[in-house]
């Protein structure tokens, strides 16, 4: 090669001649570390990324409506008028006997703030589309987002029996304002427990003997509950403030309360009612389980979520903390606490352990390097490698991400690949002082000058094949995106650190060093060259040997891609991690009391407890249990109806049990499924998904024109599912039947007797559903206590003799009910679901077995589908990728999973095209050639020999992370390419021939290549133990190592191919 002078250098060279033995440059390397130290102590810590997912549940009541009135006349033009929000991707809506529910999702990382503002903005502005006596009531509109998701739960029980749910509500009460002065806490509130309220139960036969009508009650006590701040009066030069009237404060007042005269005696409601203070009648039932400690005994939960942007480890060990000096005061000793959620404690530990792995991965990189160049050298590398870490983490900070899993999994992954700058360089360093006879301070900037080129444009090449990942659309781009920002910046960061602090420490360490007696000239070790000389010359000598290497190649990349066609390699979204919480949700038929839906909850906690992985379980009957991501996704806060209910189960850590929580769902799946059957019950186990969650593994959406057509599809669809292997938890949208009774009013008569057919309504609801007339005042009152008009349970019961309670007419007489009411008996109509405006049935299921993918089996009920036609002989036109352009056919539109994996894999593709595209104008732009990018992009494929062999040989499944692999696998395998070819045309330029020169860069840069390629995999072998980011440790590994070696024999081959008749063209003249 050619002396560099001075004058010859370029930018790499003169940075590194500026900055090698400068006074600033330790200065520089201290401000990256404190930077680093600053950001460590300031990210907020999480257990996942926080998804910027936005969407809002619209409710609007139309009581005694129809489904079909609410659909025609709610749920259609508020769908309409709603699609027209902007950044809308979905808008959903159910519509109910008397309600219509409209769900409207936002695209991922639209501002929340501005999405809601536009959503009520275009509520409030269409108040008036609806005639104002309709009977539609005002739209109530309850925004959702990640921040919903509690990071602490804490569930309350006793041993005394005494103590229900009624009272440990009103402990969780007393708490809930002092854990709200936990700075960074969100919304408190407890789950479980029955209200308290004033029960005024009325006598039915009392009130007739009085002669009291319901609405004598009602207006009674509002009169009587009525106070007013009226007026201010001045005397002796002091003004007074009068209070005009005094609220009901004691159930006592309200019992004193009179409510009529009859003989000139007043009639007192305690005559004709029972009033007591104490819990109403339960809508819902929360109950701890512990193994061994207890069993079935009731409770309440109290959650916490945290604000946007704090840090989940603090606020959670601030809670806890909280509690603990809660004990004694607001807690009594008689109730024990559970912390039944910690996700601030498992983000902590995450966190943690990917930190020490990232500690451990840096330290086994140094090892490497001492083992191939020396101490000094390995101390030079591995401080390179801690500066430009801390750097990253203050970069990373800065662009708005938190310590989670994803983004330390980012630094891991990215150990490797940031170390290759320094790696690079310091070698070369090291290759020119061990020929002899040089000053090192001359030595330093022509040694990171001669591989500064191709280290800049192998640097881009890198960050060119990550950074269009970071695009990927979906809720999995942002869950991923710390990936390819923070390697990208780390690329950048670490390539600043080779040319800057590098050299400096290079020259501190080497300084000293005597490399005399070294000398040897700039060729390899002999027995390198030897091997290389004894592999390349038949090769470049014979035009059919390097053919016949062409042809095995292809094969073994064919062969090695076929290994998916064959299912030997598995193709799914994310593996399943290894948690410590599963739920159990349970769908009874509708029309089911809580307490039958509690008693079957209970027997599923009974066989859960014999599980020995169990440490606790919560039962939530009636009531929604604390939502996590999967369950905010899926709505199931919604779940608030007497024939619904799930378990939720906590796991021993899964460092004291031997099975993984995937395994311990499974085998606990066929059990409970047939508990449920016992009582025609609906049964999912959901564990928590590993990526971003979505409605059901498997998801089929039922188009066509009628909606009972499409029922019927949709029942076909489903004995399909249950005659295919391997699926599980179907369900469908298909509503079981619920007896319906109408109160018919003889409106003829009711007019007649001057009764409102109104009056009457309202007396039917206060008669079996209790009403809340008014509300007692007084001290230390926190949640309103209602005053409740309400009858026996047995009268609720007794619909026929609810009716004998008399309503007062025009004329003051009393009149029964039952005279001018007349009792229908029917069936509640199933409710109607839309989807982006077209009417929808949903079918869902989930996927077990050996393949555990849902992608086989949603291809596999296809397949059937397609054999066995379900539309009355015809087949169902079936849709993967968009809903149906024609909905007037029955159509089935597959999602769920599916959905999100095209997605994925669809956007990744196209970053991979993309980065493919950046590399190839990276390298057209330093070679001014438009075929030699073409070349040094030829072993890209050879990725695959060794990635998918890979996963079959562990019997891994190919996820998204292994695509993320394989992106970046595309980076590094032209960083070595660009790394031979430029060391060729270098030395043919100083006059080498170019046989020669090809072997040369092979024996030359094989230290290099090879020792970067191990540094990769070394970091990419501490993540390979993560369930999630296995599949791309396994592409990094195998593929680096497969790569890796064939690179070396391939490009020199290939460039030879091609350069030996185009020498002047291709190298000397550029």
């Amino acid at each position: 090669m050619t002396d560099l002078t001075t004058e010859k250098l370029g930018i790499s060279g003169r940075i590194a001649k500026k900055f090698q033995n400068s006074a600033i440059t330790p200065l520089l390397a201290l401000v990256g570390l404190l930077l680093g130290a600053f950001a460590i102590a300031v990210t907020p810590r999480e257990e996942e990324p926080q998804i910027n997912v936005t969407f809002a549940n619209v409710f609007i009541p139309f009581p005694g409506a129809s489904a079909q009135e609410v659909e025609s006349l709610v749920s259609g033009p508020a769908e309409q008028v709603l699609s027209e929000v902007e950044g809308l991707k979905h808008i959903y809506t159910s519509s109910y006997p008397g309600l219509s529910v409209l769900t409207v999702q936002y695209k991922v990382g639209e501002n929340r703030t501005d999405a809601l503002v536009r959503l009520y903005n275009k509520v409030a502005s269409n108040q008036d589309w609806l005639p104002p006596n309709l009977g539609v009531l005002q739209p109530l509109i309850k925004p959702k987002g990640i921040d919903d998701v509690p990071i602490v739960a804490v569930t309350l029980w006793s041993e005394n029996p005494d103590m229900g749910g009624y009272e440990l509500l009103k402990v969780a009460h007393a708490i809930e304002s002092e854990l709200k002065r936990v700075p960074g806490t969100r919304d408190i509130y407890t789950i479980g427990g029955a209200k308290n309220i004033v029960s005024v139960k009325l006598d039915a036969q009392k009130m007739a003997g009085f002669g009291i009508a319901l609405n004598d009650l009602r207006v009674s006590l509002r009169a009587a509950n009525a106070s007013r701040d009226a007026v201010s009066v001045t005397r002796d030069n002091e003004e007074i403030q009068i209070q005009a009237g005094a609220f009901l404060t004691t159930p006592e007042e309200v019992e004193g309360l009179i409510v009529g005269v009859i003989n000139n005696k007043p009639v007192y409601l305690r005559d004709l009612a029972e009033i007591t203070l104490g819990p109403a009648q339960p809508t819902g039932y929360v109950s701890f389980n512990k193994p061994g400690i207890a069993e079935n005994v009731p409770a309440v939960t109290l959650v916490v979520a945290k604000k946007p942007g704090t840090n989940a480890v603090e606020i959670s060990q601030s809670v806890i903390k909280r509690l603990e000096q809660l004990k004694g005061i607001y807690l009594p000793d008689d109730v024990n606490f559970e912390i039944t959620r910690d996700y601030g404690a498992t983000a902590d530990a995450k966190a943690k352990k990917l930190i020490t792995k990232l500690l451990f991965a840096t330290a086994s990189v140094v090892v490497l390097v001492l083992i191939a160049m020396g101490w000094r050298e390995a101390i030079i590398v591995g401080a390179a490698i801690i500066i430009t870490l801390m750097a990253t983490l203050f970069a990373s900070w800065a662009w708005g991400f938190t310590l989670n899993r994803v983004s330390l999994f980012a630094l891991i992954f990215s150990i490797g690949i940031l170390v290759d700058d320094a790696i690079v360089v310091v070698e070369n360093i090291h290759r020119h002082m061990m020929m002899g006879g040089k000053n090192l301070l001359k030595v330093i900037p022509e040694a990171v000058d001669e591989v500064g080129g191709p280290t800049i444009l192998a640097t881009f090449t890198v960050i060119a094949a990550l950074l269009p990942m970071a695009f990927v659309t979906g809720l999995m781009g942002p869950y991923m995106s710390p990936i390819p920002i923070n390697a990208s910046l780390g690329m950048l960061i670490s390539l600043g650190v080779a040319y800057v602090i590098t050299p400096w420490l290079t020259y501190k360490f080497l300084k000293n060093v005597d490399f005399s007696g070294h000398g040897g000239g700039e060729t390899a070790a002999p027995w390198l060259t030897n091997l290389f000389n004894k592999i390349m010359k038949p090769l470049l000598e014979t035009r059919s040997k390097r053919h016949g290497l062409y042809a095995v190649l292809i094969i073994l990349i064919v062969l090695s891609a076929s290994l998916a066609g064959f299912k030997m390699v598995v193709m799914k979204m994310l593996p399943f991690d290894n948690k410590s919480e599963f739920q159990v949700v349970v769908d009874m038929p509708e029309g089911t009391t809580l307490e039958r839906t509690k008693q079957v909850l209970d027997e599923v906690a009974l066989y859960l407890s014999d599980v020995e992985e169990v440490k606790d379980m919560e039962v939530y009957a009636g009531t929604a249990a604390p939502i996590n991501f999967n369950g905010l996704i899926r709505q199931y806060y919604l779940r608030e109806a007497s024939h619904l209910g799930d378990v939720q189960v906590n796991l021993v850590d899964k460092h004291h049990r031997k099975r993984k929580s995937h395994e311990i769902a499974q085998s606990v799946q066929k059990p409970l499924e047939e508990i449920a059957s016992k009582y025609n019950a609906n049964l999912k186990v959901v564990e928590v998904p590993p990526g971003p969650p979505v409605q059901s593994p498997i998801v089929a959406e039922v188009y066509g024109l009628d909606y009972a057509g499409q029922l019927d599809v949709a029942s076909d669809l489903r004995q399909v599912m249950e005659s295919t292997d391997d699926i599980i938890n179907i369900d469908d949208s298909i509503e079981f039947p619920q007896t319906r009774y109408i109160l018919r009013v003889d409106r003829e008569k009711a007019a007649r007797l001057g009764i409102l057919q109104q009056s009457i309504a309202t007396a039917i609801d206060t008669v079996l559903g209790g009403e809340d007339v008014t509300h007692i005042h007084g001290k230390n009152i926190k949640y309103a206590v209602p005053i409740r008009l309400e009858f026996s349970t047995a009268n609720k019961a007794d619909i026929e003799a609810a009716l004998d309670l008399q309503i007062r007419s025009a004329t003051g007489k009393l009149v029964p009910m039952s005279e001018i009411v007349s009792l229908e008996k029917g069936v509640l109509e199933n409710a109607i679901h839309h989807k982006d405006l077209l009417p929808v049935v949903y079918v869902t299921a989930g996927m077990a077995g050996e393949l555990d993918s849902p992608l086989y089996g949603m291809f596999d009920i296809a397949g059937k589908l397609r054999e066995s036609p379900i539309d009355r002989g015809a087949e169902v036109d079936q849709f993967f990728f968009n809903a149906p352009d024609d909905p007037y056919y029955y159509t089935i539109k597959w999602d769920g999973e599916w959905q999100v994996t095209f997605e994925t894999f669809r956007d990744m593709g196209i970053a991979y095209a993309i980065g493919m595209i950046l590399i190839y104008l990276l390298v057209v732009a330093q070679f001014k050639s438009y075929a030699v990018p073409l070349v040094i992009m030829a072993p890209i494929p050879l990725t695959i020999i060794g990635v998918m062999p890979g996963h079959a040989l562990l019997d891994a499944k190919f996820t998204a992370t292994s695509m993320i692999g394989m992106i970046a696998l595309a980076g590094i395998i032209v960083r070595n390419s660009i790394l031979l070819v430029d060391f060729i045309n270098e030395q043919v330029r100083a006059g080498m021939s170019l046989e020669k020169a090809v072997i040369e860069a092979g024996a030359v840069r094989a230290k290099p290549i090879v020792l970067t390629g191990l540094a990769a995999m070394v970091g990419a072998f501490f993540i390979i133990s993560d369930p999630i980011f296995s599949g791309l440790a396994i592409a990094l590994i195998f593929g680096l190592f497969v790569s890796t070696i064939l690179t070396l024999l391939v490009i020199p081959v290939l460039y030879y191919a091609y350069v030996r008749t185009r020498i002047d063209s291709v190298i000397l003249n550029t």
